[in-house]
């Protein structure tokens, strides 16, 4: 249904990842946002190629870019993340991807997830499987022992006993029996959980462009993915989190969360 939209994502996956190994590096300076994260040249390039090639091959769209947006109203919204990981990006650590999706009335149909450093491409359509470089991939059968879950976007104050933050969710999901990590580039982890490697996710912010091609991917590999609560979400407005996993495990995250 959407065959037009996934070729045109990959191949723009592939010349957004050309940009950011041609600025990877150690010398990389990053400007710093208000929200104090980082911004390279690579995320505005990248940002701006996207608008600029989205307009083009379909002008009726919408764009929303973590760096820029083009919104008139459209019910179909390409998400994108320029550089997801912008802060291993700019400090020499090659773990950062791009992402585009094409949400409609809300829901991401086509996904794709471009990792350029180790040339690995991840991608989907709605009812058509999950794919790794074109071979068919599908989410693992893991249990809570020995699972390997990406927490993130927790606040992280002084004092532990009074507010929940990443150590203390860490602490549960570890004496459940999982393996917990923190490499700030979320979405690469993602489609490791769609290709069987990882196999859960927490993500406690609202920001639909680091999430929204993971979506359709996961889901396609058979996994599930939901809201903090275990709830299905639109994808054109902010979220109310993501929980992303094998589907074995889906409601012991919940359930440990709640704690």
């Amino acid at each position: 249904m959407y065959n037009k939209e996934l070729a045109f994502a990959k191949a723009l996956a592939l010349e957004a990842g050309e940009i950011m190994r041609k600025h990877f590096g150690f010398d990389l300076q990053p400007k710093w946002k208000s929200d104090q994260t980082p911004l390279t040249i690579a995320d505005t390039q990248i940002n701006s190629l996207v608008i600029e090639k989205i307009k083009a091959a379909f002008p009726g769209d919408d764009i929303f870019g973590e760096e820029n947006q083009f919104i008139t109203g459209s019910k179909r919204l390409w998400v994108c993340d320029p550089v997801d990981g912008t802060l291993p990006f700019s400090h020499g650590l090659p773990i950062s991807t791009f992402s585009l999706a094409l949400v409609i009335d809300g829901v991401p149909q086509v996904g794709v997830i471009y990792d350029p450093f180790m040339d690995r491409l991840f991608y989907a359509e709605v009812n058509s499987g999950a794919f790794y470089n074109g071979q068919p991939i599908h989410v693992s059968n893991q249990g809570m022992q020995n699972a390997i879950l990406d927490i993130s976007g927790f606040p992280a104050p002084a004092d532990r006993a009074t507010t929940t933050h990443t150590m203390s969710v860490c602490d549960r999901f570890n004496t459940a029996g999982a393996k917990t990590v923190s490499m700030w580039s979320t979405i690469i982890n993602f489609a490791l959980i769609a290709s069987g490697k990882f196999t859960g996710a927490v993500f406690n912010l609202n920001f639909i462009h680091d999430v929204a091609a993971a979506k359709v991917i996961i889901d396609e590999a058979g996994g599930k993915t939901t809201d903090m609560f275990g709830n299905e979400q639109r994808y054109d407005r902010p979220t109310k989190g993501f929980i992303a996993s094998n589907g074995v495990i889906h409601q012991q995250i919940i359930d440990l969360l709640k704690k």
